[in-house]
């Protein structure tokens, strides 16, 4: 797979997506969420990869979106653009494989959107998170009012959406938006750690636990308790979770398999 704004790399069954637009501090454009939209496509499909990881590199995770394409767009250009955003966005929130954003250095705006969409935030020391929209006249639009301040609740949303303020990995610690910081040189092999761990995992659980934060997050209470009931049913139709429960009660490692 050849792409020209991005970087594909499998390393056994973890496939790496990597933004490439170094000399723009990998701003993204509209090239670069079109190339997106198909490499999410087709990594979905691949069955040999189990976890995803998205990242920028060492230097920068991405310096938000592109405003030398913002600036020549009209409204109804510009709703088209934020509607392509919104939905490669959706497609990495709900993919069923667990992804991991590897963050280093400035991941702003867009970027930091699609951070967002991810299922677990790694970050290097140094790195930098925000929404700086408010400073060109405009305001988030691929999910940042929204998952950001779900993820932080409303005040510290607000704070960051509207002051444009950027806050570092102490910060994002603290509020929960990412879950560890480690050096720049350890973040790649960090989040690949991870991979093996979530590998390690029943294929179906992880897709279903992941289903079920997903949807409790846009429903009342009742109804995401209902529906985790249900899924929590439904897995005891798999052979993995005979494997899981025999594994434990015989104080060995489970084999699962999928099924």
């Amino acid at each position: 797979m050849n792409f020209e704004t991005l970087i594909f790399e499998k390393k056994e069954d973890v496939g790496i997506i990597q933004f490439n637009r170094p000399k723009a501090n990998n701003a993204l454009n509209e090239l670069l969420f079109n190339e997106l939209d198909e490499l999410v496509d087709l990594v979905s499909k691949d069955d040999e990869i189990k976890v995803i990881i998205l990242t920028g590199g060492e230097r920068v995770f991405a310096a938000g979106t592109d405003i030398k394409h913002l600036v020549h767009l009209n409204a109804i250009e510009a709703e088209s653009f934020i509607t392509l955003i919104n939905s490669v966005s959706d497609k990495i929130a709900d993919i069923d494989k667990p992804t991991i954003a590897a963050i280093a250095g400035y991941c702003l705006g867009g970027g930091f959107e699609l951070a967002l969409a991810c299922d677990i935030l790694i970050a290097s020391t140094g790195a930098k998170f925000g929404q700086p929209e408010v400073n060109i006249g405009i305001v988030p639009g691929g999910g940042g009012t929204q998952r950001l301040v779900r993820l932080v609740g409303p005040a510290w949303g607000k704070r960051m959406i509207m002051t444009g303020e950027f806050i570092d990995v102490e910060q994002a610690l603290n509020l929960g938006l990412i879950t560890e910081v480690v050096e720049t040189e350890q973040l790649i092999s960090r989040g690949l750690e991870i991979a093996d761990l979530l590998k390690k995992k029943a294929p179906n659980a992880l897709r279903l636990a992941k289903r079920c934060v997903n949807f409790g997050q846009n429903v009342d209470l009742a109804s995401g308790l209902e529906f985790e009931q249900k899924i929590w049913a439904l897995l005891f139709s798999t052979e993995d979770k005979k494997e899981g429960m025999e594994a434990f009660i015989e104080k060995r490692s489970p084999n699962f398999i999928g099924k």
